[in-house]
């Protein structure tokens, strides 16, 4: 027993020499200095370009739109990724994209379980998206992958949103350029946001913004409007349009009204969502206001000029009671609005505000 433990105690100063001999000669530092770089590299490799690409029965254009997209995103020198959403295809899409996904490791598919809109579809593509900046476009073909590098160019001049504008639409006038042109028209008026077309999806966003926004319904023609609550910088560039002869118009004097109505509801939501009181709080003011004066009118002919208020004015005299109780549950409501909205932000991690960017850094040894 006690040879074997001085032999175990020899080993073990040998190993102990062995490694301060190691570290005398820096091979362990050099090892440790080799693994930190490598861990560097890896990291600093980051994702530039996703590219957002709807689909729904386009099966005939796919080889050529992964050509197309390739090449010139190629051509930017950038890292990037094209993610495929297939939002319940009848047809051969999804079996043309894997065909073109074993060709490009770039290529990245999503399929739905079924068809839940354009909207839908881009929310699963945006929510999968590693990019820096997130490029969304049709894949019909009516949207030029060629356009693509004038998106990167404003967004590396500082932008955060990117919107194409197809100024010399090839579209028939009457069923949808006219149409198109009112509901784009409404839409800038009551939003503030000065853009000429709302409607086409070819954008390209600064991943930041497009994670913080969160789409349903068929929202995703209003992002710029959504993103405005986060002060977003937004840019409009001329985009080429090719007219697709095989699509059916989807605006149309009821498609109008439903953009009209969206835009009500949106507008509502970004100025009111995180102060309902100033707008209800306002409106019973108002109420309790005008019916507190007519209350007073009446109250005066009754005592001076002896006028009985439900024998001469009582209608007016009901309708000043009302607007004075009216008034006094649109503030009750508002004040139901401020304690959802307190509720909201305390059981969410959503965020009153918007980091474009830090700068510096805290070493843990200036923690105290």
């Amino acid at each position: 027993m006690v040879m074997r433990s001085n032999r175990e105690a020899s080993t073990c100063l040998r190993v102990i020499n062995g490694i301060r001999e190691l570290t005398k000669s820096g091979f362990l530092d050099q090892r440790a200095e080799e693994r930190d770089m490598s861990l560097g590299e890896k990291q600093s490799e980051v994702l530039e370009i996703s590219v957002v690409v709807p689909m729904y029965n386009e099966e005939e254009v796919i080889d050529e739109l992964c050509a197309r997209l390739k090449k010139v995103l190629d051509g930017t020198g950038k890292t990037y990724e094209i993610i495929f959403v297939d939002d319940g295809s009848t047809d051969h899409t999804f079996k043309a994209l894997k065909e073109n996904q074993k060709r490009g490791t770039e290529i990245r598919l999503i399929k739905l379980r079924g068809n839940f809109g354009q909207t839908a579809a881009l929310a699963a593509g945006f929510d999968t998206a590693m990019g820096e900046m997130v490029i969304a476009m049709d894949g019909d073909l009516q949207h030029l992958p060629e356009d693509i590098p004038k998106f990167i160019v404003e967004l590396e001049n500082g932008y955060d949103i990117v919107s194409g504008w197809r100024a010399d639409r090839k579209d028939p006038f009457l069923s949808r350029r006219l149409p198109s042109r009112i509901a784009n028209w409404l839409m800038s008026r009551m939003s503030g946001i000065e853009l000429h077309d709302f409607g086409t999806t070819f954008k390209a966003y600064k991943r930041d913004i497009v994670k913080e926004i969160r789409l349903h319904g068929e929202l995703h023609r209003f992002i710029p409007v959504l993103a405005s609550r986060l002060r977003a910088r937004i840019k409009e560039i001329p985009i080429e349009n090719v007219r697709q002869e095989h699509r059916k118009s989807h605006y149309n004097i009821t498609r109008t009204l439903e953009v009209l109505f969206d835009l009500i509801r949106l507008n509502f939501l970004n100025k009111f969502m995180e102060k309902p009181l100033q707008l209800f709080g306002t409106m019973g003011f108002l109420a309790d206001l005008v019916g507190g004066i007519i209350l007073l009118y009446l109250i005066y002919l009754k005592y001076v000029h002896g006028l009985g208020l439900l024998q001469h004015r009582a209608p007016l005299f009901i309708f000043s009671l009302t607007l004075i109780v009216v008034g006094i549950l649109f503030i009750i409501l508002g004040l139901l609005g401020e304690m959802m909205v307190k509720f909201f932000y305390e059981s969410t991690n959503v965020k009153v505000y918007s980091i474009d960017s830090t700068y510096g850094t805290r070493s843990s040894e200036q923690v105290k």
